[in-house]
């Protein structure tokens, strides 16, 4: 059931994050918007109808992280759901990339998500009850060429996320992890600037209502983890299964970016 649920969402201001807030709203469901800018919160707040929450965090400081999770469960009566969805990527290939891009990256996507569920899990043991979905992609299942940074946050996500899962069973506590292919989204503005990738893909791009009805369906159900296109993550496991000739037959549309 998803009315009424309280639901805390990361990366909230814009993109994914922000039509799963609205989409729960519709639903019934008390979404609880965070992001670290407060003027873009507070601005992408007054487009939103309905009854929600909001709270500046930034998913990078463990003590803003901490802090506010504590102050949310208190204020809203406890959390129901924590959706990590924060995080960017910039498309570069190795040899040309900083490292402090790969550190960056790393930061927001996976130790953003440790960090928030780390300070969620407390409320969540002690009632017997919870949920936490982790917004990862295909690319945590599939490196392509110029998403070494990326790919190496996703891949990290799911196996904290499937890790995780198996520790909590019998608690009560749920753990999902969503796994999208490319989603037309502002994500892009900063992962391909140029717009060079986004060209190449447009006719494979997810629309975001169709993720976030995927997310609003995972959250109801409680399902483990679920792939987007269907189509490519039929794809995806041949390419695990036999990668050897996968990528020999595949590595040229691999290489979109």
């Amino acid at each position: 059931m998803i009315k009424g649920k309280k639901v805390l969402i990361t990366g909230a201001t814009s993109g994914i994050g922000l039509l799963t807030a609205q989409m729960l709203i519709n639903a019934g469901a008390m979404p609880i918007l965070t992001g670290r800018n407060e003027a873009k919160l507070r601005a992408v707040c007054d487009t939103l109808n309905g009854q929600f929450g909001s709270a500046v965090m930034d998913v990078t400081d463990s003590e803003s992280v901490l802090e506010t999770v504590n102050r949310v469960d208190s204020e809203y009566g406890g959390i129901d759901v924590l959706v990590n969805n924060a995080g960017f990527a910039w498309f570069e290939t190795l040899a040309e990339a900083p490292l402090a891009h790969f550190i960056e990256m790393m930061d927001t996507n996976y130790m953003g998500t440790v960090r928030c569920t780390k300070a969620v899990l407390p409320h969540f043991m002690k009632r017997g009850s919870g949920h936490i979905v982790n917004i990862a992609s295909m690319a945590g299942k599939i490196g392509t060429p110029k998403s070494t940074g990326y790919s190496a946050t996703k891949h990290a996500v799911l196996g904290f996320s499937n890790a995780l899962r198996l520790e909590l069973q019998g608690s009560g506590i749920a753990v999902s992890a969503v796994n999208p292919g490319p989603i037309d989204t502002p994500f892009f503005e900063t992962a391909d600037p140029g717009g060079h990738y986004v060209k190449q893909v447009s006719a494979f791009m997810l629309p975001p209502e169709k993720v976030v009805h995927t997310i609003i369906k995972v959250i109801d159900r409680r399902i483990p983890e679920i792939d987007l296109p269907r189509s490519a993550a039929v794809g995806i496991k041949l390419f695990q299964l036999f990668p050897r000739i996968s990528s020999r037959v595949a590595g040229k549309w691999l290489n979109k970016k």
